[in-house]
Formats: C-alpha cells, sequence, structure tokens
C-alpha cells in the first residue's frame, strides 16, 4: 500500500498540521490539529481520524485536538506533556496569547523507541526533549515529523517553560546523524 501525506497551516503562527493515510484505507493520522478544525476537516475529507499524533503539547499544536476528537480516536502524546493538553498556562495559550486554548486528555502515551500503530503505518517515537520537557519526533519511513524541535527555519524555543538549552543540544545531536535519510516535517515554515 501507498503511503501519503497532506498539510495544512493553521492558526495565526502558521502551524503546521499533518494527515497520513493510505490509498486503500478509509482512516488516517492527524499530526499536530493546532486550530481551526474545519480547515483539517476539509483536508481529510471523506476519511475517519483514527489517531491524532502530538509532538508537543504547545496550544499551537492542540488547538483543535478538542473539536477534533472522538470515542474511539486515539491520543497519543508523551507523558511529560500530557498536562499541558488541559492547562492554559503550561501550554502557553494564557501566557503568551492571553487566550485559554484546552484540548482533552490523552488516552495513550509514548516514550523514546515506541511504535505507534495506527491506520495501516507504523510511527516511530524519538523523544526529543529541548522546546518542552515531552517533545518528540516521529519516523514514519520515509518521513520525519519534528514538531518544534527542527523547523525549516531553526529549532524551537528554549525559553518558554519547561524548555532547556542543554536538553535541545543533546536532541539535535541525536537527530543529525538521520536528518539527510528522511523528508524533514516540522511544526512551522
Amino acid at each position: 500500500m501507498s503511503m501519503h501525506w497532506k498539510r495544512v497551516r493553521v492558526g495565526p503562527i502558521r502551524t503546521n498540521c499533518y494527515m497520513l493515510y493510505q490509498d486503500a484505507r478509509e482512516d488516517c493520522v492527524i499530526i499536530d490539529p493546532g486550530e481551526d478544525p474545519d480547515v483539517i476537516l476539509d483536508m481529510i475529507g471523506p476519511r475517519k481520524i483514527a489517531a491524532i499524533v502530538l509532538t508537543h503539547g504547545h496550544f499551537d499544536h492542540i488547538g483543535a485536538l478538542q473539536a477534533l476528537s472522538a470515542p474511539g480516536i486515539h491520543v497519543w502524546i508523551h507523558h511529560k506533556d500530557a498536562p499541558m493538553l488541559t492547562d492554559p498556562w503550561l501550554n502557553g495559550s494564557e501566557m503568551l496569547m492571553g487566550i485559554r486554548v484546552t484540548g482533552c486528555s490523552a488516552d495513550h502515551f509514548c516514550e523514546d523507541g515506541d511504535t505507534i500503530e495506527e491506520a495501516g503505518m507504523t510511527l516511530k517515537c524519538m523523544h526529543t526533549p529541548g522546546h518542552t520537557p515531552g517533545s518528540c519526533c516521529f519516523l514514519c519511513d520515509p518521513l520525519l515529523f519534528t514538531g518544534d524541535t527542527v523547523m525549516r527555519m531553526g529549532i524551537g524555543r528554549t525559553d518558554l517553560p519547561g524548555g532547556s538549552d542543554t536538553a535541545m543540544r543533546e536532541s539535535l545531536k541525536r537527530l543529525e546523524p538521520i536528518l539527510d535519510r528522511y523528508t524533514i516535517l516540522g511544526g512551522h515554515g
């Protein structure tokens, strides 16, 4: 089966939201539904969401989570970022934007090295802290979804609560040997 992906940019910060799907299936995986659920649903079309995978818990990556979640849809995040889903201070929406963005709680947690099997595809979790304590990248060969760890024009901020320059440097060292083997799909840009 052939795997495909689509992207839409959502919200005021223009966060990249991705859909992964296979031709022969009616379901899909959504990565980082930042905002604008109607735009995301237009991208999905007739497909059904099997899972929502979050690279981290900042508001601009979870804004449409509540609207898109439903019973039977698996929500995946690293456990260190799980509290951000329901706390507007932790996810930065209250502090940075003066608004209160909350999603729903996750029902699945991924750790470094775990594989996520959804919609007939396998995503491998790489824990890459630095931008947030639970930031993760996801390998779905030949794609690497990097969230805000690595983006088109640089790397994610480390000056927000939970960020760490030291952890980011270690994560980037870990990613460096594999970056040229994958199509990098970042959270912005």
